[in-house]
């Protein structure tokens, strides 16, 4: 036999056997359920859709940052090995770094990375309380909120963050 030829029978014995074995599958896993989704699916619209029911405030929030947060964004979020947190007053531009008042155009959106990655070393780890009380102290460190506002569903999309005008939408419709 030609190599040609037993090359093309070895192709053909390939493509069959794998199409057999695609038909079956290899049988690992199971159909995902609506019900095994919705631990997941916890995102957060910058209309604040998704919140979830909760609040907290700047007190609250201060001795969970000082237990989770600080030993990477530093004692009152001035920095240590992770970002600052806290920078100079909140401005319109990236001068002076990228820090709550003048990077992020949402308070949603810290809202929804504080519960999807923090703390780093055990992300979605804290209750939705916690993670409103978190955010009202980062929030108040910024100057952005009162030391006493209560922040929840319905008050935090109303924090206007001093950039937010600054940033292009990608996808505008699905705002």
């Amino acid at each position: 036999m030609s190599t040609r030829k037993l090359l093309l029978a070895g192709a053909a014995a390939l493509l069959i056997a794998t199409a057999a074995a695609r038909a079956d599958g290899p049988g690992l896993g199971k159909d995902i359920s609506p019900s095994d989704l919705t631990p997941w699916d916890i995102h957060i619209m910058p209309d604040g859709t998704g919140l979830p029911p909760g609040s907290g405030t700047s007190a609250q929030g201060a001795p969970i940052y000082a237990q989770k947060c600080a030993a990477c964004h530093g004692e009152n979020g001035k920095g240590g090995h992770s970002a600052a947190l806290v920078g100079g007053p909140p401005r319109a531009s990236l001068d002076g770094g990228k820090t709550i008042p003048n990077y992020w155009p949402y308070s949603t959106t810290l809202f929804d990375f504080i519960r999807r990655a923090m703390p780093f070393q055990q992300p979605k780890s804290l209750t939705d309380n916690e993670v409103y009380a978190v955010t009202a102290y980062i929030l108040a460190l910024n100057k952005l909120i009162g030391e006493s506002d209560v922040i929840d569903a319905q008050s935090l999309p109303k924090v206007q963050m001093p950039n937010r005008d600054n940033f292009i939408i990608r996808f505008p419709d699905r705002i």
